[in-house]
């Protein structure tokens, strides 16, 4: 298989126990993991037996050291990470909606390490030797003027070394503040389509498109959890119409029936062959999404998918779009079980759920 590169922030998340709401727990304990978009696609992509390797820039101080010592304790490849004097880490605080109450992000993320190096720092040839993809998220761009640039030149670097490149739009409305005269959604369109001529493969979700594209599915209706499924081929044909450098375009599909109920399941289209995939399906090949009625924790879970599809189109079982969407679609099923951003979840998991096994009987 061929080395996965990712490229973006790793942070430190923070979270109170259980259900707990913030106010509940401070002054008090939280407890602290490591996340990050791309950091979370690498160790999926290593928990399932891929290989990867992880570039950013974080301060050289223990927080940093501790999170990088994590990665490569889970088989992900930190060689190349920069390793600056000044900055910080950035840090999320995350409280776990439940029922009816959403899931609420805080970020703190000014002045971190990432955000305060230039793109110069990164030596993308020596970062992207013996790697044959390189995966990108629309989080990174939009921390600061330096980290898009460095995403651009990332993107450039890899068409230059032949590198097959994803990128995973990954809208956030509480990021894109970086240019005072565009901020928000103008400026994230702005800045995505300078980057899209140089990717593949987009992942989006169910939102992305139509908040960074202004590409909408349909009458769908995301924060009411009402998708217009069949009208997400057209989405995707639309994208590429605009891009026609992508070869596909994958779409998550969240209906959210509370915060701890989401039927789930994801679209993939064939750019060339004008045809969509969809996964999970029943017997009859329609498309059935997942219900999961008990999530445990779904922040990850769209990084989770990037990487399970990743994964299984570099993959010599998994590469058709049938059998890659599905896959995706199982691995992120799973990730809603585990606790955390990372994804710990192996291959064999993955291929047990797809066989219909997924009534989490006890396993002895």
């Amino acid at each position: 298989m061929t080395t996965v590169l990712t490229f973006g922030e790793m942070m430190m998340r923070m979270a109170p126990c259980g259900y707990k709401r913030l106010a509940q727990t401070l002054p008090g304990t939280l407890e602290v993991t490591y996340a990050g978009a791309e950091a979370n696609v690498a160790v999926s992509i290593a928990m399932l037996g891929g290989r990867s390797r992880f570039v950013t820039a974080l301060p050289k101080n223990k927080l940093a050291e501790a999170g990088a010592t994590t990665l490569r304790g889970l088989a992900v490849d930190t060689e190349h990470i920069v390793w600056t004097d000044s900055g910080r880490m950035g840090i999320y605080f995350v409280e776990t909606g439940a029922n009816q109450r959403s899931s609420l992000v805080v970020y703190d993320r000014e002045g971190t390490a990432i955000a305060t190096t230039e793109a110069a720092a990164y030596c993308w040839e020596k970062c992207m030797a013996g790697c044959g993809w390189l995966h990108v998220s629309g989080i990174t761009p939009a921390l600061s003027r330096q980290t898009a640039e460095a995403t651009l030149a990332a993107v450039q670097a890899a068409r230059k070394y032949g590198l097959t490149v994803s990128l995973d739009l990954n809208f956030r409305k509480k990021l894109w503040r970086w240019d005072p005269e565009c901020v928000g959604r103008p400026l994230a369109e702005k800045t995505m389509r300078t980057i899209l001529p140089f990717v593949d493969v987009l992942i989006a979700n169910e939102s992305d498109c139509a908040d960074v594209l202004g590409i909408v599915a349909g009458s769908s209706d995301t924060e009411r959890g009402v998708l217009d499924i069949d009208r997400y081929p057209a989405v995707a044909s639309a994208v590429a119409g605009q891009f026609p450098n992508l070869t596909h375009v994958a779409i998550t599909l969240r209906e959210s029936v509370s915060a701890t109920h989401n039927n789930w399941g994801a679209m993939f289209y064939d750019v060339a062959a004008k045809k969509a995939f969809f996964g999970p399906t029943d017997a009859e090949g329609h498309y059935k999404p997942y219900e999961i009625r008990a999530i445990v924790d779904r922040v990850g879970g769209g990084d989770a998918f990037a990487a399970g599809l990743i994964y299984a189109m570099t993959s010599d079982d998994y590469a058709s779009p049938e059998k890659a969407i599905r896959f995706a679609a199982a691995s992120s099923c799973l990730a809603h079980s585990v606790y955390g951003d990372f994804n710990y979840t192996s291959r064999s998991e993955v291929e047990s759920l797809l066989a219909g096994n997924g009534s989490g009987r006890v396993q002895r």
